[in-house]
């Protein structure tokens, strides 16, 4: 699924979720629409309503870099946000150059075996699983489709009974996938999946179409495993350096916790099934 006017529903998406008091603007007249209007926007960006329209309707698909610090400050954008139009509007030299490696290298997979208390996988722009080390593993054995994080949230029955928050993971799980577009439009694995899960899920699309960004970084989860129960973890992200477009995804639970308890459990009977 290509958006061919990818970067002007971007900016459409973040007008209309904005109010006029957002900006300090004041509330004049009945508004038919949601969100700012495209003038208002246009006057806290310095720009002329015209050029705006035509950025907004797909007719001008290479804005300066200085219109898109104008329209980045208008519209309020958060840093992810910002980085995502850039690279909508052609000016990230990164993006779209290159394809992200499937090879995990060894030396990191026998780093992530190492830890044996913390769940660790890699996943590339497209949420696809690379690698997990074994925690990982009996962390997501419910899962059927296991090997992609968007799959695994929309289309595998399980994973709303896995994801305790499932609506929040659900709008962040999109939002990861809607930033891999700017980094790699056009994408042939992209488009599959966007057109896979729409297909298959009415919530994913209805999240699609906010064009809502969001980095992967750190955050609390919770999950609610079938053999231990729930489990409260904390989840950070490393770039893969010497990888690009790969991430080192590593959960850890808060030391003498119950949700510590729960992964040592979880490893001891990944463990005993092993021998077995």
């Amino acid at each position: 699924m290509t958006d061919e006017n990818a970067l002007g529903r971007f900016l459409r998406s973040r007008r209309e979720e904005l109010a006029p008091h957002d900006v300090d603007l004041p509330t004049t007249g009945r508004r038919r629409v949601p969100g700012l209007r495209r003038e208002e926007v246009a006057v806290l960006a310095g720009l002329s309503t015209d050029y705006y329209t035509r950025i907004e309707r797909g007719r001008e698909c290479r804005p300066s870099g200085q219109v898109v610090e104008a329209l980045s400050r208008a519209l309020g954008l958060r840093d992810d946000e910002l980085r995502h139009l850039y690279r909508l509007a052609g000016l990230d030299p990164a993006a779209g150059v290159g394809t992200t490696s499937r090879t995990v290298a060894p030396e990191l997979r026998r780093l992530m075996n190492r830890w044996d208390d913390c769940p660790a996988l890699v996943v590339d722009r497209a949420l696809d699983v690379l690698a997990r080390n074994d925690l990982a593993t009996a962390l997501h054995s419910g899962f059927t489709l296991g090997d992609n994080l968007v799959r695994m949230t929309f289309l595998d029955p399980f994973g709303r009974r896995f994801f305790t928050d499932w609506d929040r993971v659900a709008g962040e799980t999109v939002g990861h996938l809607r930033l891999a577009t700017g980094h790699q439009p056009g994408h042939p694995r992209l488009r599959d999946l966007v057109a896979e899960a729409s297909a298959g899920s009415a919530r994913f699309r209805e999240l699609w179409e906010r064009h809502r960004v969001v980095a992967k970084t750190r955050k609390d989860k919770r999950f609610t495993h079938p053999s231990v129960g729930d489990l409260d973890l904390t989840y950070e992200t490393f770039d893969v350096t010497s990888s690009p477009g790969q991430q080192l995804v590593v959960y850890q639970a808060m030391p003498g916790s119950p949700s510590e308890d729960g992964l040592r459990l979880l490893g001891s009977l990944a463990a005993t099934g092993a021998r077995r």
